[in-house]
């Protein structure tokens, strides 16, 4: 009897380990252990280069902007050839004289946190981007909002000082005019100052976070809309682009996406790999220089002329994005509105550059290598953001053939909040800018030509014409009238044309690179929305 019951406690302990065996197989390879079904759970993971930011929706840097149009909404959304729909808004009417529009708000929205949306929280938002409105004045709308208004529940009116035509294209994009939870605000309600935590109305909710490592967004259980297809976004911080693509082939990533992420020999090798899936978009918006004007040396006409006739465009835009972006000869390319304009392309001409240089008094002394004028040596500092790869190999090929004609080119690499603190700050000579895209041009581009506050208008500012160019902002933005606009657009866009302290390099198109279980990828119309919504995974 004794040996028996050892032979049955020993064959229970047998058994017991094999079913924990098996159960810990089962937890591994995903299936759940209790019910015996698959993990149905579908998610990506994804890297960007830099932390995505305190995600308040009121400011900018260091918040990162598809971060940002996962968790908050606009009222009118921006679609696929330039439309405008409605989003929280159901409707809208614009009063005869241009100056008032009434949004029917949708009914039913709630925030994440299950709080509701409704004309009070609209009015609220829109009252803090008021108050704060010298921090976004290069969003057209701002500069002209006088009040807003609460109707009733889901109805809200807002007043302009004067007519403004593109009001409901600045209402589209993804900072600042998007909305906030009443739970997020900060104690006195100056979201300038920071926000108590992420609350919006959008599909997707910050729910992990670790700063410059990485965050991870889940869908939202209350959005109202229809909800995305994946259950899980995760954001890997990586700053280095070859890291980035080394992680993407080792399986860690399951996309790449975005402007710069990668190099563009990084992309077509992985295109030609046939492993995986890639695309390019269409024209997004123009690389260019901005030259400052507030600097002395640039403050001359001839020398920017030089420096734009200075160096080969095409032979760049070949060897550095291996002719998957196009040369640019126009400011805007011409798939926006009003921007289908006649302009004379400055051309690729060391000669012509060397006139231009002679001619403004720029020397080059026998046996040196860098032009002089009264004693100062002719060179300049271009600033770029470190973690773009396209910019860094852009600056260097720039350093070497403006070298050729007798300019000294620094190049110095930032941090992109860096970056754009300096250029604010007027503290550049020669920096990367590239123009908004859809939504916001080209009104919003002509717009911070014109507005301070931001570097543009500054670098514009010993151009002997500015104030008459402001004017003509001014007028066009306000304008009624389509032929006068069109007319007015004409002008400015020849004017900046021919200043050159805009300097077109190439017209921008974002890469994705995706694993094959991966599907469904199309890139948003608005230029900074996220991707996600649509995606799904085959398991």
């Amino acid at each position: 009897m004794c040996t028996l019951n050892r032979k049955l406690i020993l064959l229970f302990v047998i058994s017991l380990i094999a079913s924990i065996l098996v159960g810990c197989a089962e937890s591994e390879s995903g299936t759940a252990s209790n019910e015996g079904e698959e993990n149905t759970e579908k998610s990506i993971t994804f890297s960007w280069p830099r932390d995505i930011g305190p995600m308040n929706p009121h400011v900018y840097n260091p918040s990162q902007l598809f971060a940002q149009s996962m968790i908050y909404e606009p009222l009118v959304s921006y679609t696929e050839g330039g439309e405008l729909q409605p989003h929280l808004a159901d409707s809208w009417t614009i009063s005869e004289d241009g100056k008032e529009y009434t949004f029917k708000l949708r009914e039913g929205v709630q925030f994440s946190d299950g709080t509701p949306f409704n004309a009070e929280i609209v009015k609220k938002n829109f009252d803090t981007w008021i108050e704060h409105s010298s921090l976004h004045s290069w969003l057209g709308v701002m500069n002209v909002l006088e009040k807003t208004e609460v109707v009733d529940e889901f109805t809200f009116k807002m007043v302009l000082k004067e007519p403004y035509y593109p009001a409901l294209q600045d209402l589209a994009v993804v900072r600042p005019v998007r909305f906030l939870g009443e739970a997020g605000f900060p104690d006195g309600g100056d979201t300038s100052q920071g926000i108590k935590e992420p609350i919006g109305t959008g599909p997707w909710m910050l729910s992990d976070y670790k700063q410059d490592e990485y965050a991870v967004f889940t869908r939202n259980p209350n959005y109202w809309g229809e909800s995305p297809k994946i259950d899980k976004v995760t954001v890997k911080i990586i700053p280095d682009a070859e890291t980035r693509v080394l992680a993407f082939e080792s399986g860690e990533l399951d996309l790449i996406f975005g402007e710069g992420v990668i190099s563009m020999d990084a992309f077509n090798q992985l295109k030609e790999s046939g492993q995986y899936g890639t695309d390019l978009s269409e024209p997004v918006g123009t690389r260019s220089l901005l030259l400052n004007t507030s600097n002395e040396k640039l403050a001359d006409l001839r020398v920017r002329l030089a420096l734009h006739h200075g160096f080969n465009k095409q032979a760049m835009v070949e060897g550095v994005t291996l002719g998957l972006e196009e040369k640019a000869d126009n400011i805007l390319s011409t798939n926006f509105p009003y921007t289908d304009i006649d302009v004379e392309p400055i051309e690729y001409d060391v000669e012509q550059a060397n006139a231009y240089l002679d001619e403004a008094g720029w020397e080059l002394p026998a046996g040196k290598t860098v032009r002089e004028k009264n004693g100062e040596q002719l060179e300049l500092e271009l600033i770029y953001d470190k973690t773009d790869p396209i910019q860094k190999a852009m600056a260097e090929t720039m350093q070497a053939e403006w070298a050729a004609i007798g300019v000294k080119l620094d190049i110095t690499g930032l941090e992109l909040t860096t970056q754009i603190q300096r250029r604010r700050a007027g503290d550049f000579d020669v920096d990367f800018w590239y123009n908004y895209g859809a939504p916001y041009d080209p009104h919003s581009f002509i717009n911070v030509v014109a507005e301070a506050g931001w570097g543009v208008a500054e670098a514009h500012s010993n151009l002997s014409m500015k104030e008459e160019l402001d004017e003509q902002v001014r007028a066009t933005l306000a304008s009624t009238d389509e032929t006068e606009r069109q007319e007015l657009y004409g002008s400015i866009l020849n004017t900046l044309q021919e200043q050159s302290v805009f300097v077109p390099i190439s017209y921008i198109k974002k890469t994705v690179v995706y694993q094959e279980n991966v599907n469904e990828f199309i890139f948003p119309a608005n230029r900074d929305e996220h991707p996600f919504n649509g995606i799904d995974v085959s398991n």
